[in-house]
């Protein structure tokens, strides 16, 4: 699961905007854009949430599950080493 504050918070590591991300997914600016505008969860088609993790996971970016080893236990996102 990614929320939509990862998702930002990965555009701006990257230093991509979202049209550029749409096109590392292989998805609509506008799929991006909502699921951006999005509170909390991003909800949505499975096979859109898959690409877009894939493409987040290609560019260089790990993905923290909220409750995963680190020092508050929260969701984030970090550059692979």
């Amino acid at each position: 699961m990614i929320t939509s504050a990862q998702l930002r918070g990965a555009r701006a590591l990257l230093g991509i905007d979202q049209r550029k991300l749409a096109e590392l997914a292989g998805l609509s600016l506008p799929t991006i854009q909502r699921m951006e505008a999005s509170g909390g969860v991003i909800r949505g088609n499975v096979d859109s949430l898959t690409k877009l993790v894939s493409a987040l996971d290609g560019a260089g970016i790990e993905l923290i599950a909220e409750g995963a080893t680190s020092l508050s236990g929260g969701r984030g996102i970090r550059l692979k080493a």
